[in-house]
Formats: structure tokens, C-alpha cells, sequence
């Protein structure tokens, strides 16, 4: 019981940031910048979504959920490096360490699961035209809405539970910049096999199958485009999808990257690296690939704009 109590009161140390130490200020008006960005460009889009009617469809309900995910993983990380940035102490408490994995594993596990439903609402609206409005009827959108958030904090609960029983040994120092499991395997004394078992068995059923997902439906709706005539309806029937398909590789690249290293494991800096475009620049880049692709958001943006001289 002593040595739980000795553990639960461990501090962790971030070995990553010594990267940043010689231009922490630089670094940390970079990461102010982007987390600023982050919040504003996601709150836009949810923000449209509410206010503009034209915009009250599945796809974009979904959309304003992939934003609210976005804010969260950002808001989970980025302040935490802030505040180690400014005040030039790279540390954390056990108990904060744990909560923020728990969180930050949660939302990354909502996303392929949402990317994986975003792909079958353009299946259904490419393939299945006629029977769209049944297909993605508001009530089925809520109730998936609902499972994928519990999907991914039920796989996070998971996770943070087996984290939670990992001895240090005194050995306090993270090769990362944030808290997770990976980094936690890193420095644990204890055996390890069953989370890195977990870890991977969680990985097919949270990003490997919505994968494998989101590929089939693209090939429905790839074989659904070739089928059309004209070219003009077969790139608008491609545009509807574009940006959809540039947010799946970023993220779920970026994802399996992050969470399937190899046993050596990356180098500091390129773990870093990887961490540092899995939290903040993801999250940056998802409202700019909406916005700037797509048509109906630029119009909404452009109406609530001309709103605002007017009045």
C-alpha cells in the first residue's frame, strides 16, 4: 500500500521540452498561435452550423462534432505546454497525468469512429439518393452521435485503468511532452504485456475497422461516380467528398503513426514531432480543409459576415 501511495504521489518530468528550452518563448507564441487558430476556426464552423439553416443536414452536424472533438483533443494538450513553456517547470502530478491521458485517449478514439460514419453519410448520399433522408434521419444521427462518444471514453476508461496499476520505480521522467500510454510503457518497471496487448487489440477495433470502413464505402462511392455520365456531375459528386477523404488521411495517419510505434520506439525528437502534429496541428488543420473546400461553408461564412455590416 506504500508503494501505491509513493507512486500515486510520483511527478512527472517532460523530457521532450528540453527541445524547446533554448527559444521556449518562441516555441510558446508558435503554440499560443496555432491553439488560438484551432479554437477559433472549429468554434466558427460549429458556430455556422447552428446559425445557417442550409447547413442543418447529417453532414454537417457530424462536421460540427468533428469540431467539438478537434477543440477538446487541443484544449486537453496545448494549455498544459503553455503554462510548462512560460514557467519553464516541465512538470506534471501523477493524478493530472492520468486525467489528462484519460481525456486525451477518449477524444482520439471518437474520431476514426466519426470519420468512419461522416464516409457512410456520403455513401448514402451518393449511392443512395432516394432513400438518404431515411438512411441518416436526425434521431439515427443523434443516437450515433451518442455511441461514439461513449465508444471512445469506454476504450480510454480501458487504457487509464490498466495505466493506473504501472509501478515507476522512481522513475519520473517522460520521454514526451504530454501525458499517454505509450510514454508510460516507456519508463514502467512493471510488466507490461497485457497494456501492449490492450493497446493493440483496442487499435484494430478503434482505428483499424473504421478504416477498413470508411476504404469500403469510398469504393461504393468511387464505383457510384464512375457511373456517372457527365463530368460535371462526376466532380461534384467528388467535391461533396474531398475534403472528407484530405481530414481521414491527415488524422488517421497521423493517428497510427502515434499510437503503433515500433519496439524501439521513435527518437525523442521525432516522437515530439509526431505529438506535437497529432494535438495541435491536426486539430489546425480540419476547419481550414473544410472551409477553404467547401462551398456551403464558405457561403454561410460569407452571409453571417454581410449580416454583420448590415446591422
Amino acid at each position: 500500500m506504500d508503494a501505491y501511495n509513493q507512486t500515486q504521489e510520483t511527478e512527472f518530468i517532460f523530457l521532450a521540452f528540453s527541445i524547446f528550452q533554448r527559444h521556449h518563448v518562441h516555441f510558446f507564441l508558435v503554440f499560443l498561435a496555432a491553439y488560438l487558430v484551432t479554437l477559433l476556426g472549429n468554434l466558427m464552423i460549429i458556430t455556422l452550423v447552428l446559425l445557417d439553416s442550409r447547413l442543418h443536414t447529417p453532414m454537417y452536424f457530424f462536421l460540427s462534432q468533428l469540431s467539438c472533438l478537434d477543440v477538446c483533443l487541443s484544449s486537453v494538450v496545448v494549455p498544459k505546454i503553455l503554462v510548462n513553456l512560460l514557467r519553464q517547470e516541465y512538470t506534471i502530478s501523477y493524478n493530472q497525468c492520468l486525467a489528462q491521458a484519460f481525456f486525451l485517449i477518449g477524444f482520439a478514439g471518437c474520431e476514426p469512429a466519426l470519420l468512419a460514419i461522416m464516409a457512410y453519410d456520403r455513401y448514402a448520399a451518393i449511392c443512395q439518393p432516394l432513400h438518404y433522408a431515411h438512411l441518416m434521419r436526425g434521431k439515427l444521427c443523434v443516437q450515433l452521435s451518442v455511441a461514439i462518444w461513449l465508444w471512445g471514453f469506454l476504450d480510454s476508461a480501458i487504457h487509464i485503468a490498466l495505466a493506473s496499476r504501472l509501478d515507476f520505480c522512481g522513475n519520473n521522467n517522460v520521454p514526451h511532452i504530454f501525458c499517454d500510454v505509450p510514454p508510460f510503457l516507456k519508463i514502467t518497471c512493471s510488466d507490461s504485456w497485457v497494456n501492449e496487448l490492450t493497446n493493440h487489440i483496442t487499435s484494430i477495433f478503434v482505428g483499424l475497422v473504421p478504416v477498413l470502413f470508411i476504404v469500403l464505402s469510398y469504393v461504393y462511392i468511387l464505383a457510384c461516380i464512375l457511373r456517372i455520365r457527365s463530368n460535371t456531375g462526376r466532380h461534384k459528386a467528388f467535391s461533396t467528398c474531398a475534403s472528407h477523404l484530405a481530414v481521414v488521411i491527415v488524422c488517421l495517419g497521423n493517428a497510427f503513426v502515434n499510437y503503433n510505434q515500433p519496439s524501439a520506439g521513435y527518437s525523442l525528437e521525432v516522437d515530439t514531432l509526431i505529438s506535437t502534429m497529432f494535438c495541435i496541428i491536426n486539430p489546425l488543420l480540419n476547419p481550414l480543409i473544410y472551409s477553404l473546400r467547401n462551398t456551403e461553408v464558405k457561403e454561410a461564412m460569407k452571409k453571417i459576415l454581410v449580416c454583420q455590416k448590415v446591422t
